[in-house]
């Protein structure tokens, strides 16, 4: 793929992804979308086929991070390590694919009906590894026996809320947008949460 095609389709899907969040697939034409990518209409067709690809797209492009987000419960056997860089990995999402998130939240609330199978099923497999990968800490002493799903639910729905309800955030703070202080609180407080909730040992400490 060229420089230039790359830099474009970047562009397409960053301002699709905004248009999507704001109005929804139904309501979105594709001329807004070139109007905000400041890109001829044409354009969106050439590098995209259709809206449908195109909504695609921009699904995929918060789905890579969202499954790559597990990576951390693959990298790290002590699970303070991992559900701290988990909880970081996860709110960095929302900081960085503000608009996609809120596509994605939106298509879920309505049933995932432009969902891609595949997509779906990398999805339900990414959850499989994560709570067979807490259930075994559980065995092993390492936090409370709670329940895994919801644990992971949890997790999910504090750090996407900054995605999704950031203008309800932003005036609760007083301010126009979020920086980096406040996802780095945000971080802290979620991981003291969940670590202190869930009484989560390092992995240290069960060979003492």
């Amino acid at each position: 793929m060229s420089r230039i095609r790359a830099k474009n389709e970047e562009v397409i899907i960053r301002a699709a992804s905004r248009v999507f969040a704001e109005h929804g697939y139904a309501a979105t034409k594709t001329a807004a979308i070139a109007e905000l990518a400041e890109l001829p209409k044409p354009n969106i067709y050439y590098y995209f086929g259709s809206k449908e690809k195109l909504y695609r797209a921009v699904l995929e492009s918060i789905t890579e991070p969202l499954l790559a987000a597990s990576a951390p419960f693959i990298e790290y056997q002590d699970p303070v390590q991992a559900l701290t860089a988990y909880i970081k990995y996860k709110l960095m999402i929302s900081k960085d694919y503000p608009y996609a998130s809120k596509v994605f939240a939106n298509e879920i609330m309505h049933g995932a009906p432009h969902l891609p199978a595949d997509i779906i099923e990398r999805l339900s497999e990414q959850t499989r590894t994560l709570t067979a990968k807490l259930k075994d800490w559980m065995a092993q002493g390492l936090m409370v026996d709670v329940d895994a799903h919801h644990l992971l639910f949890a997790i999910w729905s504090s750090t996407q809320t900054y995605a999704d309800f950031n203008w309800q955030i932003t005036m609760a703070l007083g301010k126009e947008d979020l920086d980096e202080q406040d996802f780095e609180r945000a971080a802290l407080l979620i991981t003291q949460l969940v670590i202190g909730g869930c009484a989560v040992k390092p992995l240290s400490d069960s060979k003492r």
